[in-house]
């Protein structure tokens, strides 16, 4: 469903549209309610630019074969998501940018039989490098629209949105989940437990949230 060229490109339209959403944000605007509960949208913001960090030390495990995880521990993710939403909104969206460049660097330097590497998830998974510019994209698009700005599920590109369910629905379990009718751009906000309008179940009752995911 999913190529390693389509994820890059997914990156850098999922960049564009956190740039977007936050280009125009002022101390006020940045410290209000993101659409995750207890998160400020610069927490989202911070989220997002310390998940770069984090996936940039995948990459130079693979680039060097040095053991390099995300993060240093659970703690250590939370406060640096805790201290970056303390930031002055210019140092913040200074920070989504540099580290955002800083990743797209580092996996531009990747040769071919680099990108093949297995490195692992802060989840404890091992898998090939080739999968963190999916786990980014995952990141920005879905953050995008918790950003509250504009974005919604249904302006994220259709491919995306596609493998995002599957993706989901592995994660979640097809056995824990309903079966649902809907439009794509609302089924995939409901699996990814973001607000959405018109998803009924099969007897035709509106479908029960689930939590958030991601």
């Amino acid at each position: 469903m999913r190529t390693l060229r389509t994820t890059l490109t997914w990156v850098a339209e999922g960049t564009e549209l956190c740039r977007k959403a936050v280009a125009d944000l002022d101390e006020a605007s940045y410290s209000a309610p993101s659409l995750l509960p207890g998160w400020t949208r610069k927490h989202v913001v911070a989220h997002v630019a310390a998940n770069a960090r984090a996936l940039r030390n995948l990459v130079h495990w693979a680039r060097t074969g040095e053991p390099t995880p995300m993060y240093s521990s659970p703690e250590q993710r939370l406060a640096d998501i805790e201290s970056g939403a303390q930031l002055p909104a210019a140092w913040l969206t200074a920070w989504f940018e540099d580290t955002a460049q800083l990743l797209a660097y580092a996996m531009a330097e990747l040769s071919e039989e680099q990108w093949r590497a297995p490195v692992v998830t802060a989840q404890g998974r091992t898998v090939p490098v080739s999968e963190v510019p999916w786990m980014r994209t995952r990141e920005l698009m879905v953050h995008a629209v918790d950003l509250d700005t504009g974005v919604h599920f249904a302006d994220l590109p259709e491919e995306f949105l596609a493998a995002l369910r599957h993706d989901i629905l592995g994660k979640r379990g097809s056995d824990t989940v309903p079966t649902v009718q809907g439009s794509d751009a609302d089924i995939t906000a409901y699996l990814a437990g973001r607000p959405y309008t018109g998803v009924t179940t099969g007897d035709g009752a509106l479908a029960e949230p689930l939590t958030p995911w991601l």
